[in-house]
């Protein structure tokens, strides 16, 4: 992070915290592997198969340790942070795999240590490598990710932002209620604490109308406004931008000082910790990113998508970490930003989802100056819920997926119940993303969209071996992944 987003103490708490880490990785060498996402992207499900997948021999073979045969035993084990919840990994895999309906979504900090055993490809370092590597998943809402750029603004700039952001598109008829109240407030008026409670409700109204499924957008700090868990209701979860004049001071006792001084400690109490404590312990981060979803609700949702990853990646400093860095400000030394659900596109559509979502990470790259090195782009599932097919319809054959639609799932007027499986085109993306971002940059000209049918399956049904044993769960691309973000550490 900027060395203005911390402070002197901040960062001597940093390093104390990191150097503990590095004596304890003496012992028992571990990687620590942040897991987020954007809006529904499927962080629950991505670390319940990774982990499933290891356990259970799956079908890896990019993943060159187990292809191998270098991994010689895979376990869980206690997590070494006693105050962080444990990531409930047997709940989700049983939802998974025996009601096949998708696990709740993350909505607040977890972690799941997983350890394997294996030996080492060098005959140099089988000498000095207990042959044993600890992956310590840290599973966080993306929310959370996104607030960390509040850490550099002060009261006036963030307000400023906000009310300009929710003046455009359709964020200007979502945030209407909210900015109607917002126009009617006199800031330098005395704080009341009925004002502050009744504009801050309508504004985390307006972010969660932005968040809902029909419109899909991903910019929304302040995040717990989204999820507040213990803090609903406390002070720093009852404070709202405000239209402030260009110069001055908020006066003694007003509004506008009671809301700064609910917006600081707000960063004092949510977004500090979180940053000390858990982000910048990080070695590797995942990304997940719903694109489909965003191409899906057309030109603003993915213009929306472009400044999240923005955001998301001025937080990272991603490149090698020397032995002083990683002792005293460990760098986040590689980020996969993964797009998710292939599995609802033919695989002919997977490199054109990818390149779509790179293109959008390089757009993301090129506007806060950063280098792209350390930091990849893949088209995965997690979980595969279809398979693929062809169907012949007026003289043509047609590829298609066919999967189980979620229960009152409604495709081109019918109902399904959960149980029948059906064939499902699911639209083609083009082979260049030129389109998508001269959508973008029409400025509000009207530009159609390739349609992507968005359907919401259950997850399969797995087959069982002779025994009576269930199958890992499939997948496409997590053992690429998996080689990226922490392969080379079992080199």
């Amino acid at each position: 992070m900027p060395p203005s987003l911390t402070s002197f103490t901040d960062d001597a708490l940093i390093a104390f915290d990191n150097l503990a880490d590095r004596a304890a990785g003496l012992v028992n060498p571990t990687i620590r592997l942040g897991v987020t996402g954007l809006s529904r992207s499927g962080k629950t499900v991505f670390i319940s198969s990774l982990v499933h997948n290891l356990l259970n021999g799956g079908r890896l073979p990019l993943f060159e340790p187990v292809q191998s045969g270098r991994v010689s035993a895979v376990r869980l084990e206690p997590q070494p942070d006693d105050a962080v919840p444990r990531f409930q990994y047997e709940d989700h895999i049983r939802a998974l795999v025996k009601d096949r309906i998708w696990p709740d979504s993350t909505r607040a900090i977890s972690e799941l240590r997983i350890t394997l055993d294996y030996q080492s490809a060098s005959g140099w370092n089988r000498l000095f490598s207990p042959g044993r590597l600890s992956i310590d998943i840290v599973d966080y809402p993306g929310e959370w990710l996104l607030d960390l750029p509040l850490l550099a603004k002060d009261f006036r700039t963030f307000s400023a932002e906000t009310l300009a952001l929710a003046n455009t598109g359709i964020r200007a008829e979502l945030s209407s209620h909210w900015l109607v109240m917002t126009d009617a407030t006199d800031v330098s008026a005395p704080a009341d604490e009925m004002k502050a409670r009744d504009l801050a409700t309508a504004f985390a109204d307006y972010l969660k109308a932005c968040k809902s499924d029909e419109r899909s957008l991903s910019t929304l700090p302040p995040g717990r406004f989204l999820l507040p868990g213990d803090l609903d209701g406390s002070p720093a979860l009852t404070f709202a931008p405000l239209k402030l004049p260009a110069e001055g001071n908020a006066p003694k006792g007003s509004l506008w000082a009671m809301m700064e001084r609910r917006y600081e400690a707000y960063k004092a109490v949510v977004v500090k910790p979180f940053f000390r404590e858990h982000f910048a312990r990080l070695d590797r981060q995942i990304v997940l990113v719903d694109a489909l979803q965003a191409i899906n609700r057309g030109p603003e949702a993915v213009q929306d998508l472009e400044r999240a990853l923005t955001d998301v990646l001025a937080c990272f400093r991603p490149g090698t970490n020397s032995l002083l860095s990683s002792l005293l400000g460990r760098r986040i030394d590689r980020v996969l930003v993964a797009a998710t659900k292939a599995d609802h596109l033919h695989h002919e559509s997977h490199d054109r989802l990818e390149a779509l979502t790179r293109r959008l990470v390089e757009r993301a790259i090129e506007r806060i100056g950063m280098a792209g090195a350390g930091i990849d782009v893949m088209a995965i599932a997690s979980v595969r819920a279809t398979r693929e097919a062809t169907v012949t319809r007026d003289g043509q054959t047609l590829p298609v997926i066919v999967g189980t639609p979620m229960d009152n799932e409604t495709i081109a007027g019918e109902t399904f119940d959960g149980n029948r499986k059906t064939a499902v085109f699911p639209g083609d993306l083009p082979e260049n993303p030129r389109w998508l971002f001269e959508a973008l940059e029409s400025n509000g000209a009207k530009v159609h969209l390739p349609e992507v049918n968005v359907v919401r399956f259950r997850p399969p049904e797995l087959d069982e071996t002779g025994g009576g044993i269930k199958l890992s769960v499939p997948h496409i691309r997590l053992d690429r992944a998996m080689q990226f973000l922490f392969g080379d550490r079992l080199a």
